[in-house]
């Protein structure tokens, strides 16, 4: 279990997943402030390292190399104390974290997100879909231990504040495993 391997950190990690547009960014970001924890964005990581196998023209994005990422964030997940927000899960170990949460949003206001955000109808249809059909939640479900998955709404700015607080709370109670 992952709690089993935080007993070699002094915090926890936690991941923020969720489809795009939900609020991963900005939870993490507003999360890292309240508790000094590291926000990593992985989509900023694969960037800035080069941690892709190139760039994918029918989805607008790089092809993330899972498996450079993983090299990449091994000896600081283990060292504990980080937020990683990103919107797949299933290929980062078990252990590297203590609480997986899945953020969720109404369709409409997913909608208005990736419009905003300027993505194409197909990016868009292929997200709402995702959402309808609870993809990440399901994934996280599939990939990590059922008691540290969470799903939590994120349609406005009093869910985000709701869920910060939530998670804060969360991290006081917190113990690695004896």
């Amino acid at each position: 279990m992952a709690q089993g391997d935080g007993d070699k950190r002094k915090k926890p990690n936690i991941l923020i997943t969720g489809t795009p547009g939900t609020g991963k960014t900005t939870t993490a970001s507003a999360l890292s402030e309240a508790t000094q924890l590291r926000h990593i964005n992985i989509g900023d990581l694969v960037k800035e390292k080069n941690l892709h196998d190139g760039w994918d023209d029918q989805f607008d994005c790089y092809i993330i190399n899972e498996d450079l990422v993983c090299d990449e964030l091994e000896d600081i997940m283990e060292e504990g104390g980080n937020i990683v927000d990103y919107h797949g899960c299933d290929f980062f170990p078990e252990r590297w974290f203590d609480r997986v949460v899945v953020l969720q949003t109404d369709n409409s206001v997913l909608y208005d997100r990736l419009s905003k955000r300027g993505y194409s109808e197909t990016k868009i249809s292929n997200n709402v879909e995702c959402e309808i059909f609870q993809v990440l939640l399901e994934e996280a479900k599939e990939s990590y231990p059922e008691g540290i998955v969470v799903a939590l709404r994120s349609d406005s700015i009093d869910d985000i504040t709701n869920n910060i607080a939530t998670l804060t709370h969360w991290l006081t109670t917190w113990q690695a495993a004896p």
